[in-house]
């Protein structure tokens, strides 16, 4: 590793043979990223294919049958011994499929969450992956941003960063391009800007010097940005309940065996019996199931814009109760432009949409040349100056890199044709964050310093002295003060965006400090800033009000702009609160406003921090949006934090559980519905599996307990658990989502999967499929123990397939669901129908399984124990939806 800290800017340069102007070429970085491979760590230890694969073999359930297996091979029933171990092969080979999808889909995502920088080549500033970063590279930085490689710093204006993720330290650290001593300590290299490091402060530009594993954080080899996958609540839920009934088989087949074994029968014969019913006890493949239906509903939620970056967020979305929503970007459709600029003695109206820089400045209704008005030319000048984002031109389109807010100042200016007369030269800047509410670079000019900063109007306000007026100073006195008051009033009243400009001459000797640049300001104006509401939110908020889900904006722009957004999209909002209130309200008080319809305005990252803290102390299951560096507490805070794709700050990204790609709110919705399906259909196939376990259970423990014959040998109870428990099951996680599911109030989080109700309703099917089972056993045992043996074998696996269609929809008879609404279900159940048939007719299973042919009567009777199953319950299901209804059924698609 090279010792960078002390080469200066043009020897990194030299060095790594790159241009500090034009950045290195295409043709360049392409044999670049050959010899050095992608900027990424590489991670820990990874779950090796056949790590995974023998996991499957590792629960005492299999242990049991291995050592069943054994005893036949043993006692020289050969057949039995090689068809125990074939199923405990297949069903380890499903477990292994049905992880291994779930590992893929999660390593899918790690791909899609990759991290975005700016950097220049071939003398053009571009939007890239991380990844593709290559050392020569040139890397754009400012506030917000994550330092995506080691950089040789080349140009800071007050640039400043967060190293505690490396060092530990939690102290700011100040950036500049000089040179230090070979000795000097990691947080002493001050020229030099670490991967996984935050930039807090200010901005600048450097040189790639390190990627992937060579940079400092990949010598110490530690991971900054990576998918935790620890186990879900529901996922420790079902294998605490797995272990129970595991640990009940057991116990009850322990005591069976030795009953059995003292009252004469043989020990091998009463051995098997136990391993029936332990074996048909526990479902054990419910966790993998979990898994799989989260990690592909993982995928679904990224299709509809919601990255989510931990499992534990699938399940958790389907019960938010309250969504704390940021306005701009997210209500908002974050496509700035100015339309109105207010000043002392004049207000100006702006034409054009969007990023076209073409429109005309007009007052009272004329057109005007923007540059001979002074007050407006110093507005614009300020206001372009102050500034990060850059506009560019494409074939068909204008399209801007930075701050959608910045842009619009930028565009403004080129109206005005300001661009092509004004360079920069800028000094220092002090950056904006959502506690200071304003922003302000220093620009070094041939008599001393200008100082330009934009914010909010509020802020600057009580920050200056002096106003602009026909291009000269003025004392600001009360009356003006009042007068620009109602200015910022009146357009936020108008949902217009408001925002302050003003500056400050400074001597040329000043020692500059954040507190001179920033107090006894010139005002010079106010803007008003369009961003129309996205066209789908308002049915998205209604979904919200529907589904039982309260949403509060949290906004930082001013409160009369927020409630009249919040009225043009059907927020609910009585009142608003703005920051500074909210922070001078005791806990009670602030307790009882957050039960009112309220919004909050000109909020600093504490509010919403406070806010999550209070509604969580309301059993609330919060969600909260945000983009900014300090944004983080409350969305580490939040049960569900939700960073913002475009607009959001790596430090937001890094510390959220769900990322939007458009950052839209209606995206947060369609989330919000996937997780409430998922969450439905998995407690769907819990029931299901639970049913057909505590039927085969039941059915074993009957006969074991008359003396009777064993009614289901250890290898069918395999081949049913196989044929339902695997496709049929997962083929209920893809049902669609039910017509009601957002018209219905959030769950609560510690809802047991399994409540008292669910285990009567299990306790009745599961009777049922057991009692049914063991009365065909009886029938037919007079006439052969192998016919009754098939019979009730066969009648096992063709209940618990029909009994699947009771789980499409818990409420909702099936001609309301739709019959072929859920294909994968009907294929699985006519392909275990035609496994079943092939146990039955095919010589080499009927040897495996130890089955006998059925005739056309044993399938008659078969299927008439087997029909009320789905006949009670759906008429059971078109009772109940009549009555709920009380109108025609035929007239109501859905019922609940």
């Amino acid at each position: 590793m090279e010792d960078w800290h002390i080469f200066s800017v043009e020897q990194t340069a030299q060095t790594l043979k790159t241009s500090v102007s034009n950045g290195l070429s295409d043709t360049e970085t392409k044999i670049r990223l050959q010899k050095y491979g992608l900027n990424k760590l590489i991670e820990g230890k990874s779950v090796h294919w056949y790590h995974m694969l023998l996991r499957q073999f590792m629960s005492i359930l299999i242990l049991i049958l291995i050592i069943a297996a054994g005893l036949s091979f043993f006692l020289g029933d050969t057949i039995d011994a090689l068809a125990i171990f074939t199923i405990i092969i297949l069903n380890g080979l499903l477990g292994f499929a049905q992880e291994w999808k779930a590992e893929t889909s999660l390593q899918g995502l790690k791909k899609m969450l990759n991290p975005r920088c700016r950097v220049i080549r071939d003398g053009n500033i571009k939007d890239m992956d991380t990844d593709q970063l290559v050392p020569g590279d040139f890397v754009l930085l400012e506030s917000g941003n994550m330092v995506p490689a080691d950089i040789r710093l080349t140009h800071t204006i007050n640039l400043k960063t967060d190293e505690a993720s490396l060092t530990g330290e939690s102290t700011l650290v100040k950036k500049d391009i000089q040179a230090v001593g070979q000795d000097a300590h990691i947080s002493e290299k001050s020229c030099i800007a670490w991967t996984g490091t935050h930039i807090v402060n200010g901005c600048g530009q450097g040189i790639v010097i390190a990627t992937g594993m060579e940079t400092e954080f990949g010598r110490i080899a530690q991971l900054t940005d990576q998918i935790r996958e620890t186990s879900t609540r529901l996922q420790q839920q079902l294998s605490v309940l797995g272990k129970q009934l595991a640990l009940m088989a057991l116990s009850v087949s322990l005591v069976i065996v030795v009953i059995g074994w003292l009252s004469g029968k043989p020990l091998a014969v009463m051995f098997m019996a136990g391993v029936s019913l332990a074996v048909s006890a526990v479902p054990e493949g419910l966790p993998a199931v979990v898994t799989i239906t989260l990690a592909l509903g993982v995928g679904i939620m990224s299709r509809r814009k919601a990255l989510l970056r931990h499992l534990q967020a699938a399940e958790t979305l389907g019960a938010v109760s309250v969504i704390c929503t940021d306005k701009t970007g997210t209500l908002t459709k974050n496509e700035m432009t100015i339309q109105k600029v207010w000043m002392a003695e004049s207000n100006i109206a702006i034409s054009g949409t969007g990023y076209d820089p073409n429109g005309i400045f007009s007052q009272n209704g004329q057109s005007i040349d923007p540059l001979e008005n002074p007050d407006l030319k110093a507005l614009l000048e300020t206001g372009y100056k102050c500034n990060h984002a850059r506009l560019l031109h494409t074939d068909t389109e204008w399209h801007t890199i930075g701050s959608p807010t910045e842009a619009a100042f930028i565009v403004l200016a080129r109206k005005a044709g300001l661009e092509e007369i004004y360079s920069k030269d800028i000094f220092t800047e002090f950056s904006f964050n959502s506690t200071r509410k304003r922003m302000s670079v220093v620009e070094k000019n041939d008599t001393g310093f200008m100082v330009h900063l934009k914010g909010a109007p509020e802020v600057l306000l009580s920050r200056s002295s002096r106003i602009l007026i026909n291009g000269k100073e003025h004392i600001l006195d009360d009356r003006m003060k009042i007068k620009i008051e109602h200015a910022y009033h009146e357009f936020a009243q108008n949902g217009l965006r408001t925002m302050a400009l003003a500056r400050k001459i400074l001597p040329g000797e000043s020692a500059i400090d954040e507190d001179m640049a920033e107090n006894d300001l010139i005002f010079l104006g106010i803007v008003g800033i369009i961003d129309p509401p996205r066209s789908e939110i308002r049915e998205a908020i209604e979904k919200t009000y529907s589904a039982g889900i309260r949403v509060i904006m949290v906004t930082g722009d001013s409160p009369d702009t927020a409630m009249a957004i919040a009225k043009q999209i059907g927020l609910k909002a009585e009142k608003s609160c703005t920051g500074a209130e909210f922070s001078k309200m005791s806990d009670d008080d602030a307790f009882n406003l957050l039960k009112e319809d309220v919004i909050f305005a000109r909020t600093v990252p504490e509010d919403k921090f406070r806010i999550v803290k209070l509604l969580q102390s309301q059993s609330q299951l919060v969600a909260m949006t945000g983009d900014g560096v300090n944004d983080a507490p409350a969305l580490k805070q939040a049960d569900i934090g939700i960073a913002m794709g475009i607009r959001g700050t790596d430090v937001a990204k890094g510390a959220s559980d769900m990322v939007l790609t458009d950052d839209n709110f209606a995206s947060i919705v369609s989330a919000i519905e996937e997780g409430r399906r998922q969450y439905a259909n998995i407690r769907k196939f819990v029931r299901y599996l639970t049913s057909s376990n505590i039927g085969e259970t039941l059915a074993i423990f009957i006969s074991i307990l008359l003396g009777l014959p064993l009614i289901l040998l250890p290898i069918q109870i395999l081949w049913v658990n196989l044929v339902t428990d695997s496709v049929t099951a997962l083929s209920l996680s893809v049902e669609k989502a039910e017509a009601n599911i957002l018209k219905e109030p959030p769950r609560s989080i510690s809802q047991p999967i399994l409540d008292k109700r669910a285990i009567l309703i299990l306790g009745f099917f599961g009777s049922y499929i057991g009692i049914m089972t063991f009365m065909l056993f009886q029938i037919y045992l007079d006439e052969s123990y192998a016919l009754a043996n098939s019979v009730a074998f066969t009648g096992m696996v063709l209940m618990a397939n029909i009994h699947a269609l009771n789980f499409r929809n818990l409420h909702s008879p099936l001609h309301h669901v739709g019959y072929f609404s859920n294909p994968w279900l009907l294929i699985a159940i006519i392909g275990m129908l035609g496994l079943q048939i092939c146990a039955v007719y095919t010589p080499f299973l009927q040897q495996a399984l130890n089955t006998v042919p059925l005739g056309w009567s044993d399938w008659g009777i078969i299927l008439a124990v087997s029909l009320p199953l789905i006949i009670v319950t759906e008429i059971y299901k078109t009772i109940q939806c009549k009555r709920h209804l009380g109108s025609d059924i035929s007239s109501q698609p859905i019922c609940t």
